[in-house]
């Protein structure tokens, strides 16, 4: 059986191109981090920040005799309540009036 020949020494310059390799990689993924976590704040901040209360409710809903509302859900002018029955109501998100009417089956 034959002994492994003895490691040869690295070369210098190979070595200094991996460092200069490993660090590019490094700054490039840091920056890359950082322009990720910037987008997502510039983002969030601009949902939030043209409508300051997005998710308002309304004060009062007044559903029709008998309905037990199960769901919620609010669009640009109109919200509409889901009831127990297997109702969609959809209301005027100004005056609270009742739009529509839709049976789900």
């Amino acid at each position: 059986m034959t002994q492994d020949p003895a490691p040869q020494p690295a070369d210098a310059g190979t070595l200094k191109y991996l460092r200069i390799l490993v660090t590019v990689l490094t700054v490039t993924m840091v920056l890359g981090f950082i322009i990720i976590v910037v987008l997502f704040v510039i983002r969030f901040s601009d949902a939030f920040g043209a409508n300051p209360d997005p998710l308002s409710l309304p004060a009062a809903i007044t559903l029709p005799e008998g309905a037990t509302a199960t769901a919620f859900t609010r669009g640009p002018d109109w919200y509409a309540v889901v009831t127990q029955t297997g109702r969609i109501l959809i209301y005027d998100a100004e005056t609270g009036t009742l739009r529509q009417e839709i049976a789900v089956e």
